[in-house]
């Protein structure tokens, strides 16, 4: 068998002066010129995306300086040599001249080389909605001569800070603080840090990045579960349930002692009274597993305000079960949030986002009964828009023997309290009102 090469094809189509019934051929021009293309790119693309490569990297960096204006005056000056140059007119290579003049000169602002020692530091990485993040920005000539003044540009999400930098002499410090409001939960990208050299009219603008960015979490409110919902956790803890045992702390009843009881267990003063040893038998009790299902289904709120109480009501319940070293397991329709630590459990709400038809509070009460089956006690938090049929469809798909809150959040609501078949519906208008409505829904 022999291999024929792209331009060894070429060659024998073009020297092929006849069909194979013996009829002359007539190449076609385009057809020619077709195969010609073909051929070139088997072997002009490698060497095309090579040079096209270094090209881009070249010129991105130049096309980059370019403010809207420049790029504007570029184009005008152009376009002015040339209709100066084709119909003669001298008015037209005069205002070609002046615009290439004044490109001129701005590139003469932006040349030049500058050494600084920036240094970008945020007080604290992560902070809570109305606690305003507190950094400082550092720099350092770390040139031998002075530099002149410049500019330094922070971005700080989708805005951008604007420092501005004094004449520096050699090894000289310049420190700068700035604080970012934190009115929502976010996650913040701060930076990187910029300096900026342009010249006056802005026809030119040239970046240097000096330090990587950093994120800010603006982690949602929470509420410590102290003062009235002291204990709520602790008296959730030893829940009864219908097995006995023999050894536990909530007692049940005396039965007869068997061999292999334990003898501490033997109730004396009913065996002295009844002449036959009783032992005493207990209700086995069950350590509380925090199960909280935060439905994110902004069709389920009124506002967005509603979901962002919910999160932090979620919030405050998981930071107050790892505070007490309780199990704890988050879900929401997008999965399962991480609760190792308290800051793993906030940086994963912090990062929530609500999502339209992504599934009812019936759905995530299903999905929370199949991946967390061993719970105990199991939170709803949910919008006000879920109706009580939902909430009833809701309880049913928690197993039996599991006690059952549900959250109702809606900003301004009048906190209250009332049931719906096993589970116990709170609702909550303020996140301050939580500690006094937890502590009401066990009594």
């Amino acid at each position: 068998m022999t291999i024929t090469s792209g331009m060894g094809k070429a060659r024998a189509a073009l020297a092929r002066p006849f069909h194979r019934d013996g009829t002359p051929t007539r190449l076609h021009p385009t057809s020619l010129w077709a195969e010609v293309d073909k051929v070139a790119g088997l072997y002009a693309a490698p060497v095309w995306a090579a040079v096209r490569g270094r090209l881009g990297r070249l010129a991105l960096p130049v096309v980059g300086t370019f403010s809207a204006l420049g790029a504007t005056v570029l184009g005008a000056a152009v376009l002015l040599w040339i209709v100066g140059a084709a119909y003669g007119w001298q008015e037209a290579k005069v205002a070609a001249l002046m615009a290439t003049l004044l490109l001129v000169l701005a590139v003469a602002f932006i040349l030049g080389t500058t050494r600084y020692a920036v240094t970008l530091d945020l007080a604290r990485t992560r902070v809570a909605v109305g606690d305003n993040a507190v950094g400082s920005i550092s720099v350092a000539n770390a040139s031998p001569r002075a530099i002149l003044p410049a500019a330094l540009e922070l971005p700080v999400g989708q805005a951008t800070a604007l420092f501005h930098l004094p004449r520096m002499k050699p090894a000289d410090v310049h420190e700068d603080l700035f604080t970012i409001p934190t009115a929502r939960r976010a996650v913040i990208t701060v930076g990187p840090v910029r300096s900026v050299r342009a010249d006056p009219l802005r026809l030119l603008r040239r970046q240097l990045v000096w330090t990587d960015p950093t994120l800010l979490y603006v982690h949602p409110r929470t509420t410590a579960l102290d003062g009235p919902a002291a204990g709520f956790l602790k008296d959730l803890e030893g829940l009864p349930t219908t097995e006995l045992s023999s050894a536990d702390v909530s007692f049940h009843a005396l039965r007869d002692y068997v061999p292999g009881d334990d003898r501490r267990h033997i109730h004396w003063k009913t065996t002295a009274r009844t002449g036959k040893l009783m032992v005493r038998q207990f209700e086995e009790t069950r350590r509380a597993h925090l199960a909280v299902a935060l439905s994110v289904n902004t069709e389920e709120y009124v506002h967005d305000d509603d979901l962002e109480l919910a999160i932090s009501a979620a919030a405050s319940l998981g930071r107050a079960a790892i505070k007490e070293y309780r199990e704890l397991s988050v879900v929401t329709q997008r999965g399962p949030i991480r609760c190792e630590t308290g800051k793993n459990l906030l940086d994963d709400m912090t990062r929530l986002a609500g999502h339209a038809r992504r599934g009812t509070a019936v759905d995530l009460a299903r999905s929370l009964s199949d991946s967390v089956p061993n719970a105990s006690v199991v939170f709803l938090v949910v919008g006000s828009k879920v109706t009580p049929a939902q909430l009833r469809s809701a309880a049913a798909a928690v197993p039996p023997g599991v006690r059952a809150f549900a959250i109702r959040c809606h900003a301004g609501a009048e906190p209250a309290r009332a049931g719906i078949a096993d589970l116990t519906v709170l609702t909550l208008g303020d996140l301050a009102d939580l500690p006094v409505l937890l502590r009401k829904a066990i009594a």
